[in-house]
């Protein structure tokens, strides 16, 4: 069980590499129902059916997916983290007020900052930090230095008492500014870079379609699949978010997926 180790630099290491397959369960596993599985190079055909049988026969919903960096979840989560870390960098908002937005106008049940700290700051910057490495240092999955600092001074979240909030004993927790176009603001900003991921790993074939949307709302509660919301919104409005982030701040971490302009280009879309 792992979420980021490759499985097919475990399998090399032993006698019988056909048999070695990656599975990766989600937490809390008795009452998350996700499992992703992860054949590597020298997996077997008989090794995935069977695994895959054995997990379905516990009444868990499996994915299938490529042996690449985070999987399915852990990448294409990682601008949920990063995204709402930049607009706070950028003084745009508050933790509290990131917070209220995505849960109010995107419909999660929790906000970025609320689930980091809930997670657990020690485990999210590092899964972070070694996606990116792993993607040879790709800017869009790049670590930021207020999640970092935060990891230094051992404020984990919850579980130490203070993370983005303070979980001391009576602690007064700070109020979100309730502006309703502030808040579609910074939500169009997140889900524009959350979609641009979900596509691009379908572009790379990570998964299907169907396994990345399943993957997102069994894995981590997320409200819709990411492929179906685009639908919803508009694929060329998300590609013109991203193509206008990526003028005003000159960075990769904003550049679309390849598969999304030519989706926009041809007027396709990803479900009927």
């Amino acid at each position: 069980n792992t979420s980021s180790l490759s499985i097919a630099s475990i399998a090399a290491a032993c006698i019988k590499p056909e048999r070695v397959i990656g599975i990766h369960f989600f937490n809390p596993a008795p009452i998350l129902p996700l499992v992703e599985i992860i054949p590597a190079l020298a997996t077997s055909d008989e090794t995935t059916q069977t695994a895959k049988a054995i997990i379905d026969s516990w009444g868990k919903i499996t994915v299938l997916a490529k042996d690449t960096p985070g999987f399915i979840v852990n990448r294409i989560a990682r601008p949920y983290y990063g995204e709402a870390i930049r607009i706070y960098e950028e003084g745009i908002a508050d933790f509290a007020t990131i917070d209220w937005a995505m849960k109010e106008v995107g419909g999660f049940r929790m906000g970025p900052f609320e689930l980091m700290d809930f997670i657990g700051n020690d485990v999210n910057f590092k899964v972070t930090e070694t996606v990116w490495e792993q993607f040879f240092y790709d800017p869009r999955y790049k670590p930021s230095f207020t999640q970092k600092r935060l990891f230094e001074s051992k404020r984990f979240g919850r579980k130490s008492g203070k993370g983005y909030y303070n979980y001391a004993e009576g602690a007064i927790q700070p109020e979100p500014q309730k502006n309703l176009e502030l808040a579609e603001g910074i939500f169009f900003r997140i889900i524009s870079m959350l979609v641009n991921e979900a596509v691009d790993a379908l572009f790379l074939k990570v998964s299907t379609k169907e396994g990345l949307d399943l993957a997102m709302v069994k894995g981590v509660n997320y409200p819709k699949g990411l492929l179906k919301w685009s639908d919803e919104i508009g694929l060329d409005k998300i590609l013109n978010q991203l193509q206008s982030l990526q003028e005003e701040y000159g960075e990769e971490r904003y550049r679309p997926s390849p598969l999304m302009k030519r989706m926009v280009k041809s007027g396709e879309i990803f479900y009927n």
